[in-house]
């Protein structure tokens, strides 16, 4: 019971709303951070490094913010005259003076530029693609990155974990993951060195607005510290356990022009407080960085966002379909962007197309309209009792019916494997084609495209599940590369007078998906700009390859990007 009685005094919290734990602040003020227990990984802490208040290095001790300052979360601020750093500024006179006393104190740090530890920061084991926790408490508050092993720690204090490792294995220069400062340990002084700018680059890579309207002319290669030679923009992903599913979707996307300008500049989505939205932009930046240490990237912090934001639908360790991936991620980007409702945001604006609907359905199987509030529907009852309704809708990508393979092998014993035309497929959208529905009740439906996006995406249905597995439908696509016109098998509407008519595209990304249903591997192809060559990428293996053998696999889902 005394025992119980204890931690209820520990956890209290005091008036001016933080922690006055006793086993973490000491009764004169000062704390000392590794004395407390380390807080447990919870599932909040899933994502690191995301918008976390840097604590004060020295005392671990928390204070609230003050007015008018944006500092970087509490930790220093930089006297320029004096060439020292000034942990607070002072307050405004008018400030109260026990607020003051309380929790403003000025504390000098050094800010030196001859460190003599410099020669043993090691490149080579510097990764920063995984979380930001401490490698021993588990915390994803104020880490450090040790410049001589790379693990990461917590803390500067003298009894914090980075602090002792720096007593222990005699290494003295830490790098805050989050300010990008870095600092001499045990002596506590702020290194001042440029030679240190590609480290803070690979931890945090930044583009001007001049580099990223010029990613597409660059035609050098880049070389990574292990003497590897890489192209930015084609880099391998790491495959963390059947991920191939969201490598291929990242690769893809990659590919559109202005989705990847946006996120390459993180001021255009600095307002988003979503953390899927920060580490794309963080994944983006990084595969089109021209100065990494080495030649893949890894999107582990990536997946972690999204499996939380998923709610674990989309997971580490289990394999999942690009199709399902791709229209949950940009459904997902595009709420966590927009500002208000009405608002479009730059998924919108690349992706989304108009459908206009005509569905046909007996009178006897009409209990109430299921359209939105948003779609304009007219209901016509013909004569036969068949009721027609008419509505427009919105569109992300377009799913297209491949015709059922053969039953019967040939003489040689073999199944037939059936080719097919797009253009025969994308009758589905010509108006007059109809579909046959069951769900969620029976009904006739006819697909015509009113509106085209600038970049359209084509998935084909290739796999159907019964009552007892998943069947996987073989037939080949005849596909072009170039010039895909749309408008010789799909009725358009007739543009505006001052607008001509864009209907013609090129594949820039194509997904293909070997083996069985429910195993098997994905794998992408795709388009590089500035040479117009075509790479195929499956995880870590990137390979040029010809234009001819894009359309020689089983395709599965493909971006087009329109003409302009």
């Amino acid at each position: 019971m005394n025992y119980k009685r204890e931690h209820e005094d520990d956890a209290r919290v005091n008036a001016e709303g933080f922690e006055s734990d006793p086993k973490r602040q000491k009764r004169n003020g000062h704390s000392s951070p590794s004395s407390s227990p380390p807080p447990p990984a919870s599932e909040g802490s899933l994502l690191p490094g995301f918008n976390y208040g840097d604590e004060d290095d020295e005392d671990n001790q928390r204070r609230p913010p003050v007015d008018g300052y944006r500092g970087d979360g509490g930790d220093n601020q930089r006297d320029i005259k004096s060439g020292v750093e000034v942990e607070e500024e002072e307050e405004d006179d008018d400030d109260d003076d026990l607020e003051q006393g309380l929790y403003r104190r000025s504390r000098e740090i050094e800010v030196r530029r001859d460190c003599p530890y410099l020669d043993a920061v090691n490149r080579q084991v510097l990764d920063f693609d995984f979380e930001k926790f401490c490698s021993l408490s588990l915390s994803n508050l104020n880490v450090y990155a040790c410049l001589v092993c790379g693990k990461y720690y917590q803390g500067r204090g003298k009894k914090s974990h980075a602090y002792t490792h720096s007593l222990e294995a005699g290494h003295h220069v830490y790098i805050n993951l989050r300010t990008e400062k870095v600092y001499c340990l045990p002596d506590g002084y702020e290194i001042s060195d440029p030679s240190l700018d590609d480290i803070r680059h690979v931890l945090n890579p930044r583009f001007t607005e001049e580099q990223v309207e010029q990613i597409d002319k660059n035609k050098q290669w880049s070389r990574a510290l292990d003497g590897s030679d890489y192209l930015p923009g084609m880099v391998g992903l790491n495959n963390i356990k059947e991920t191939d599913f969201v490598n291929v979707t990242i690769q893809s996307l990659m590919r559109v022009t202005p989705l990847r300008n946006f996120f390459l500049i993180p001021k255009n989505y600095q307002h988003c407080k979503s953390p899927l939205v920060h580490r794309f932009g963080e994944l983006t930046r990084k595969i089109w960085h021209a100065r990494n240490f080495k030649g893949q990237v890894s999107p582990h912090e990536f997946l972690q966002a999204v499996m939380k934001a998923s709610k674990k639908r989309f997971r580490i360790g289990a394999q999942s379909d690009p199709v399902e991936f791709m229209s949950w991620l940009l459904n997902t980007l595009h709420a966590d962007l927009r500002t208000s409702k009405k608002d479009s945001s730059i998924i919108y604006e690349c992706f989304q197309g108009e459908l206009e609907v005509v569905k046909e359905i007996p009178k006897k199987g009409i209990e109430k309209k299921e359209n939105g509030d948003d779609q304009n529907t007219d209901v016509v009852t013909e004569n036969n009792g068949i009721v027609k309704e008419r509505y427009k809708m919105p569109f992300l990508m377009l799913g297209l019916d491949l015709p059922p393979p053969p039953l019967f092998k040939d003489v040689m014993e073999k199944n037939i494997i059936p080719q097919v035309p797009l253009f025969n497929i994308l009758k589905k959208f010509d108006g007059e084609t109809v579909t046959e529905v069951v769900r969620p009740r029976i009904a006739r439906m006819r697909y015509r495209v009113t509106r085209l996006p600038q970049y359209l995406i084509l998935h084909m249905q290739r796999f159907t599940k019964n009552n007892f597995f998943v069947e996987k439908n073989p037939t080949l696509v005849n596909f072009p590369v170039k010039n895909l016109e749309l408008k010789d098998y799909i009725p358009l509407s007739t543009p505006k007078e001052n607008e001509r008519l864009r209907s013609k595209y090129d594949l820039i990304a194509n997904i293909v998906h070997d083996g069985k249903p429910g195993e098997g591997s994905y794998r992408v192809f795709v388009q590089r700009k500035s040479e117009e060559l075509w790479y195929e990428m499956q995880d870590l293996h990137v390979s040029e390859t010809l234009p001819q053998m894009v359309a020689l696999s089983e395709t599965y889902m493909q971006i087009y990007e329109q003409q302009q």
